[in-house]
């Protein structure tokens, strides 16, 4: 059987290859250089791909050998800035929404056969968070699929994660500033999704406490937009 991590050029994808290492890992991401040093640090398969399109997810079903026992996606790219400045919503939402829904799709017969494990990394921004519009709407379509997703199915495991700032390159050209949340290591996001999947947890949120937000937002949404950071 087969493991499946996407985004593992790094951050937190890379994070969860290294876990894996030793295992029959099939490895993707856009970065050739970064990808092939997590793939030889890992043992893995390293497969280049561009999932926002159709080939590229055909090239990655392909190098799946088996059947995917687990299948990590953990690709995507952020946006942050006030609405009218960040650009078209496609190329986001092509990348943090469609791909995974459309390869999962792709990869779904053979997670039947193996009682797999599906894990999608979304973010705490799925609640909504201001100067992340598009991405905060990507991120909470992925969690809302997850969960649909989770009702349909009971031969395979799905686990949504959500992280707060978690401190990747990304963070830093972003120039984050806020104190709460502090940033988390891709490391500790890589050990809370993994504690997730053996336990089969249907969410992770990471650092913990961060899922009173979520509580606070379902049970008293006008508090929550009252206590919500503003940009």
């Amino acid at each position: 059987m087969t493991i499946l991590v996407t985004g593992a050029s790094s951050g937190i994808g890379a994070a969860v290859a290294r876990r894996l290492a030793g295992r029959p890992l099939v490895l993707v991401g856009r970065d050739a250089a970064r990808l092939d040093a997590t793939a030889t640090a890992t043992g893995g398969t390293p497969v280049r791909a561009d999932l926002t399109n159709a080939s590229g997810r055909a090239a990655v079903s392909a190098a799946c050998a088996g059947p995917v026992e687990l299948a990590v996606h953990a690709a995507g790219i952020g946006a942050h800035g006030p609405f009218p400045t960040t650009g078209p919503a496609g190329p986001l939402l092509a990348a943090d929404l469609e791909a995974p829904i459309e390869l999962t799709r792709a990869l779904w017969p053979g997670l039947v056969a193996a009682r797999g494990h599906v894990v999608f990394v979304a973010s705490i921004a799925a609640l909504g968070v201001a100067g992340e519009t598009t991405y905060s709407a990507a991120k909470a379509g992925l969690r809302t699929f997850a969960d649909a997703l989770r009702l349909e199915s009971r031969d395979v495991g799905v686990t949504t994660v959500l992280p707060g700032a978690v401190d990747t390159p990304f963070l830093a050209r972003r120039g984050y500033d806020r104190r709460v949340p502090r940033p988390v290591s891709a490391d500790a996001v890589a050990d809370a999704l993994l504690r997730g999947v053996a336990r089969r947890r249907a969410e992770v949120f990471v650092p913990r406490w961060l899922r009173a937000a979520s509580v606070v937002q379902g049970a008293a949404p006008g508090l929550y937009r009252r206590c919500a950071p503003r940009s």
